[in-house]
């Protein structure tokens, strides 16, 4: 549309101009007479002004050519301290790119979790994220711990024997946890033995699924807590402790993760887990075990 204007425009003052030659000639002739006086003595002037430029860019070319020849020999002269000056400003950094590690998640890429502005997501999506320094060993030995989660005392709390992916997910919240809202999460328990699964089913304590049926058996299912002047909270009585686990369970949602606190049947309120992969890791074993 805004061509379309400009062209007409275009064409009415042309129309305009060959109307006015034609009906006023005298002016025409004497607007043309303008014209070219005018282009004369700006030739004239850019004659001038051309000579001396080029004057100034022969001076500025001898002075660029004798710098030039100085920065040379100043280089020859210092050549070793210029390559080690160059070394060390360069290769740090580039070392530091190559061996930075960047994760994009598999579940990453749908349309629930590519365009979320959470974050979870934002962590995600940028680089690997490193497990935080354990809290004091006591942290899990205390006489509160031993009367009401006598298990975890002897739990593995290793972050290497987790599924990549999930530990990703679970540091994500730990930062969520701790940046926006305040709270430090610890991991309370990772892989779990199938013997220690069974012996904790039989003495029912902390879980109904007997061996290799739980997802701690995979590395695909972890227990976390938050932890307040050095204790281990889990009393949902506690309004603190109890916003702490449901922001934990809606950003284990957020990251894609199964939240034991939104079952049915048993409310596990420190578990997550990787609820696909560990359905199709029970398959296979089960599988396995039937051969």
């Amino acid at each position: 549309m805004l061509v379309i204007v400009i062209a007409a425009v275009l064409i009415f003052l042309l129309l305009a101009l060959v109307c006015w030659w034609l009906l006023f000639p005298a002016s025409m002739n004497r607007l043309v007479d303008a014209v070219q006086r005018v282009t004369v003595g700006v030739r004239g002037h850019i004659g001038d002004a051309g000579d001396r430029a080029e004057q100034r860019m022969s001076r500025a070319k001898n002075g660029v050519q004798r710098e030039i020849g100085a920065a040379g020999g100043t280089i020859r002269r210092h050549w070793p301290i210029l390559t080690l000056s160059i070394a060390l400003l360069t290769v740090p950094p580039a070392i530091i790119f190559m061996m930075r590690q960047t994760v994009v998640l598999a579940d990453f890429q749908g349309e629930d979790h590519s365009t979320s502005g959470t974050m979870v997501a934002q962590l995600l999506r940028g680089e690997r994220l490193r497990p935080p320094p354990p809290p004091p060993p006591e942290a899990f030995t205390t006489a509160e711990v031993r009367k009401l989660k006598p298990e975890i005392v002897t739990a593995d709390r290793r972050w290497e024997q987790i599924d990549p992916d999930l530990q990703q997910r679970v540091l994500a919240i730990y930062e969520v946890m701790r940046r926006q809202y305040g709270y430090e999460m610890v991991l309370v328990e990772g892989y779990r033995s199938p013997e220690r699964q069974a012996e904790l089913m039989a003495a029912g304590k902390a879980t109904r699924a007997g061996a290799w049926q739980s997802c701690h058996q995979y590395g695909l299912g972890v227990d976390s807590a938050p932890i307040r002047n050095g204790k281990l909270q889990w009393n949902m009585e506690d309004p603190w402790t109890q916003r702490g686990y449901y922001l934990y369970g809606e950003l284990a949602q957020q990251a894609g993760l199964e939240w034991g606190g939104s079952w049915r049947s048993i409310k596990d309120f420190v578990h997550v887990e990787m609820r696909d992969r560990c359905r199709a890791a029970r398959t296979a074993k089960r599988a396995e075990l039937a051969r």
